[in-house]
This record gives C-alpha cells, structure tokens and sequence, in this order.
C-alpha cells in the first residue's frame, strides 16, 4: 500500500486534471505557469548542494553540486515536462537529490519547448558540449522523466550515429517512448491513473509531433535500433498508463543486447520520485538509482 506520503504525486496529478477540465482552452503557457508555481513544492531540498547557472548553447542549464562530491563524475539529467512544461528549476531537487545519493555533480540542461526535432537538437548539442568540457565519457550517467528519459535514449540514439562516445549508464524515470499512445495499459490503468490518460498524451504526442510520424525512431525511441546502448535502468509506477511501454522498451533493449534492469513501484504513479526527501517510496527509488549508478560510473 502507497504510503500517505507519497499521495502528495497523485493529489498533484489530480489538480492538474482539475485545472484541465475547468479550464480545457488552456494556453502552454498557462499549463507551463501551473507546473513552475506548483511542481517545485513536491520535492524536499536536499541540503548540502550548492547551485551554478550557467549557459549552455545559449539555453540556460544548471548545475547542482554536493558537497564533496567528485568532481570528475557527472549525472546528464534531462527534465520532463511533456514538451509544454518543466524546467532545470522544476527539476533543481528532484536531480539534486540523485547527484547527492550518487555523490556526482549533477548537470540539468533546458531544451525548446517546440516540436520535435528541436528538444533532440538542443540535448544532443548539451551532450556534446558536456563531453567538451573534458569529461569523459565513462564518467557520465544521463538521466531523464517523461518525455526527457524518452530524448534521453533518443540523445543517446543520435550520439552514437554521430561517432560520439556513449555514457556508462543511461536511468530513466517513468519513460515517455512511445507516441503512438498505444499501449494496452492506457486502459487497464486508467482507473488507478490521475492525469495522463490516452486523451493527455494524444494531445500533447501530437503538439509534439507536429505532423511527424509517432513511429519515427528519434521521436518514438521505443521504435529506434538500441543496439550499443549503455546500461540503462527503468523506473515506473505500477500504477500509471505508461507502465506498459516502459515494460515494452525493456524487452526491446534486452533482445538488442543492452544491459537492463526494470523496477515497477506498486501503487505509485507517473514520476513518483518528484516526491524525493518527502515520501519513503521516492527515497527508495532515489537510494536504487544511485546504487546502480555509482558503479558504472566508476565510484565506489
């Protein structure tokens, strides 16, 4: 059973559903204006992590520091938002926490809010401009929610088609891949989901899209070759609509001979980790990642 706790993600959810239906003309704009006044207060601060803006590509990025963690390590870490929302400062403490758990610096980078290919654009550049800096790539694990673990895998995809060396290891949280919107659960969670039925995601795939085909593999990474990807590991709530597609890259990334590992959190919903220093499931997750990554990425 969910703890009371973690309910905070799916009271959130639950107001935002609200919002949609007193309001269904709703501007970007102002579904972006909600999630920067309330997305923030769902995440406790870490603590001990210092903050530097900076510039990266002419987008503003940020990176998240603990204290006395290692310099030469660095967590990529790709926001979600569904491609209308989100932000580095809407995610500041949700990566914060996990650069702290991992002990690595943390580097949040923004993207365009336009359609595809636009945000893969501007995180495969973040990438590269990351690798220039003089990190080394297997120092580097890239993190992603939503739709930013899906450009996570496609900015992975798109590196290793320009010859750029790839990262140890590749977490995502709750992975939006798919835009065909599709998958079976989209009606077999509906009644446990508290915002992002098919109708949701239809909409915001096709804002996404564009007129661009939802099988296309750079925009639908769920539909991309991810042979010689590096170690990735899933999260998903058990009780969101995505959990199928998150199942269905899982087994694609295996046959394709990636190393992966799939954790189903029962009874949590869409990005439960947003929820970090506040419910014991977040932390969970938050404490599982690190675990992962720290190996991989060359920390004891």
């Amino acid at each position: 059973m969910a703890s009371e706790r973690s309910e905070m993600v799916r009271d959130h959810w639950r107001s935002m559903t609200q919002a949609a239906m007193g309001n269904p003309n709703q501007t970007p704009a102002e579904i972006s204006e909600r999630v920067e006044r309330y997305w923030p207060g769902l995440t406790a601060e870490p603590g001990g992590v210092d903050y530097l803006e900076i510039e990266v590509g002419g987008l503003p990025a940020l990176w998240a520091v603990p204290k006395q963690a290692a310099a030469d390590r660095v967590i990529f870490s790709v926001h979600g938002g569904g491609g209308v929302s989100g932000s580095i400062y809407t995610h500041r403490k949700l990566f914060a926490h996990l650069a702290k758990a991992v002990g690595a610096r943390a580097l949040l980078v923004e993207y365009h809010e336009e359609p595809y290919p636009v945000p893969l654009d501007d995180t495969t550049a973040a990438y590269r401009w990351l690798l220039d800096q003089g990190v080394e790539a297997g120092h580097i694990a890239v993190v992603g929610d939503s739709i930013g673990a899906g450009l996570a895998v496609s900015t992975m995809v798109r590196a290793r088609e320009l010859g750029l060396p790839l990262p140890a290891a590749l977490m995502l949280i709750s992975p939006w891949v798919d835009m065909t919107v599709s998958n079976e659960t989209f009606e077999s969670n509906r009644e446990t989901e508290a915002f992002f039925y098919r109708e949701v995601v239809s909409f915001l795939a096709s804002a996404y899209l564009a007129g661009a085909s939802p099988t296309e593999a750079l925009a639908s990474p769920l539909y991309a070759d991810l042979s010689g990807l590096p170690p990735t590991y899933i999260q998903v709530g058990g009780h969101e609509t995505l959990l199928g597609e998150s199942r269905e890259f899982e087994q694609k990334a295996r046959k394709a001979g990636v190393d992966v590992r799939l954790d189903e959190f029962s009874g949590q919903l869409h990005t439960f980790q947003m929820a970090a220093g506040y419910s014991p499931e977040s932390d969970d997750a938050i404490r599982r990642l690190a675990q992962w990554a720290r190996p991989r990425i060359g920390l004891a």
